[in-house]
């Protein structure tokens, strides 16, 4: 017996045909560069996509044939013709690979040099591709095995449509009920104990004007990890009045944990109450800011409006999960919305019952899950744009429904990834400083800006990846997206799915780095009174230096 025909026999030929495709289209470029690990793992579930589809479509033509196949010997050419030219196509993609993925580093300002084992990569991907074909066919033996059964009982069409049905819904109460339900309690539990945790470089404030200070109405230890980190690392008036010259004062920062309090309502009162406490609301600058899953705030977004305001602003934060980000985003995505919304409205609330000419400059802003969390407070970019006086949004996921309103309704002719809305009277997408500019019609305040960078797998990542080819990679294409990436159906799913673990693991500008061009929009969006182009340029350089 010759090779072919034992890998006919192990293998089915629609299947094996399709995996090794799909494998080669993953070594293709994406909106990232990936190490030689993520390629192995994403290569070999990339393929068990394509040959599960391939023997679908063998089955079906098996059926359509009933049960009449080619002679032996045109089965032997063909196998024969399929892994030979598989073979081929393989070697070829592996070879390109490191070319594709060093291109693409160049194009990000990154070092070329990499490690990319193309040996090791296809030993890594066969083996997880072998796991899951035996898991595969397992679930299918146990299929077979119970239709077998019950056709001793039930008519044989009946047999196989409960045995198919019963075996369903037992890996579907096996993969959610216990392996992700599992998974996430795992993770949750984990994150609980990093909660509990401190940086080493974070302090407990000296300040009453921090959350967790003397005087503050949570203590210190119910911040949780990222709020220590919030309310510990504020800039201080030593390092503002380094920037600005002097004039400067212990900025605001109130941030209510998951265990101060038991529900986002009773967070938002708590919040409102240590807001009047530290006469937040008697300064010129208060920011509603959203939170990632962990309740991690983007340093960057806080520490630029305390520079703009020498100190003179305030803002407010609350934690809903205890979750990373893509976890969160997963199973959390309900509690972040209500989070947001109770959040705002509490302090909005507090906000509206100043008198009209005594009340601050109210702006929201939020990175990533952060900016999902805060988009719900809101119907639309009309009621943002009436309830608050500005807003800056990083990062944001696809699924955020205020961004995708706008995108989707945006003026004919502008891109997808750089999209103009109503003649950016309102809103503007930038991923460069110019972009904010762009088009040079009016813009008059209350301005909404969102920051997106077209090589973002956060912002451009969706479901509808599976069978739709994206607009962003459709002509023009964007800066920093590589004009090699092409798009094919589920492969682009699981790159830009891949892409989202390395997505901060790039220069500012690329991926979900932002850095500098925060400074920029804050400066579009809340600039204080006499704020200057020049101070945008000044700012910019100190952010990135620090």
């Amino acid at each position: 017996m010759n090779g072919a025909q034992v890998v006919g026999r192990q293998l089915g030929f629609g299947g094996t045909l399709l995996a090794t495709l799909f494998f080669c289209a993953s070594l293709t470029p994406s909106l990232l560069p990936r190490t030689w690990l993520y390629q192995g793992l994403m290569g070999g579930i990339t393929a068990l996509l394509g040959y599960a589809l391939g023997a679908v479509a063998g089955a079906g033509c098996r059926a359509l044939l009933r049960g009449r196949v080619p002679e032996f010997r045109w089965r032997r050419q063909a196998w024969q013709i399929m892994l030979t030219g598989g073979a081929i196509l393989t070697a070829a993609a592996l070879w390109y690979s490191y070319d594709w993925q060093r291109d693409l580093r160049s194009l990000m300002g990154m070092d070329p040099a990499i490690s990319w084992f193309p040996p090791v990569i296809l030993a890594v991907t066969v083996a997880f591709f072998t796991v899951f074909l035996l898991l595969a066919r397992m679930v299918r033996l146990g299929v077979r095995t119970l239709v077998a059964w019950l056709d001793l009982f039930v008519p044989p069409y009946v047999g196989q449509v409960v045995g198919v049905l019963v075996v369903a819904l037992l890996v579907a109460v096996l993969a959610n009920d216990v392996l992700f339900s599992g998974f996430v309690t795992t993770i949750s539990d984990v994150s609980s104990v990093a909660n509990s945790g401190t940086r080493p470089d974070v302090r407990r404030p000296t300040s009453a004007a921090l959350s967790g200070g003397p005087g503050s109405l949570v203590s210190w230890e119910s911040l949780g990890r990222e709020g220590r980190t919030f309310t510990g690392t504020a800039t201080t008036p030593a390092r503002l009045t380094a920037f600005s010259g002097g004039g400067a004062v212990q900025p605001i920062r109130v941030y209510i944990g998951l265990d101060a309090t038991s529900s986002p309502r009773d967070q938002a009162a708590l919040a409102v109450r240590e807001l009047e406490r530290t006469g937040a609301f008697e300064r010129p600058v208060l920011a509603v800011l959203g939170t990632t899953g962990t309740g991690w705030v983007d340093q960057g977004i806080a520490d630029t409006l305390e520079y703009m305001y020498n100190g003179d602003s305030a803002m407010v934060a609350m934690q809903y999960s205890y979750l990373p980000s893509w976890v969160s985003f997963l199973v959390d995505r309900g509690k972040a919305a209500r989070a947001g919304a109770a959040l705002f409205e509490a302090v909005r609330a507090r906000w509206a019952a100043l008198p009209a000419g005594a009340r601050p400059k109210l702006v929201i802003s939020g990175e990533s899950l952060g900016s999902f969390e805060l988009e719900h407070a809101f119907r639309d970019l009309g009621d943002l744009a009436a309830r608050t006086d500005g807003a800056l949004f990083v990062g944001p996921p696809n699924a955020n429904p205020i961004w995708r309103a706008l995108t989707v309704g945006r003026d004919p002719g502008s891109p997808l990834w750089r999209p103009v809305y109503d003649s950016g009277r309102t809103v503007r997408f930038a991923q460069r400083s110019a972009d904010l500019w762009r088009p040079p019609g009016p813009w008059p305040p209350p301005r909404v800006v969102y920051l997106q960078n077209a090589s973002d797998p956060v912002v451009w990542w969706s479901p509808a990846l599976v069978y739709h080819r994206p607009g962003w990679l459709e002509p023009p294409r964007a800066p920093g997206v590589n004009p090699q990436m092409n798009w094919f159906p589920l492969v682009t799913f699981w790159q830009v799915l891949v892409d989202m673990i390395a997505a901060r693991s790039v220069p500012p500008g690329h991926g979900h780095r932002y850095g500098p061009i925060i400074v920029n929009g804050w400066a579009a969006v809340a600039a204080p009174p006499g704020w200057t182009e020049a101070d945008t340029t000044r700012l910019r350089t100190h952010i990135d230096a620090s």
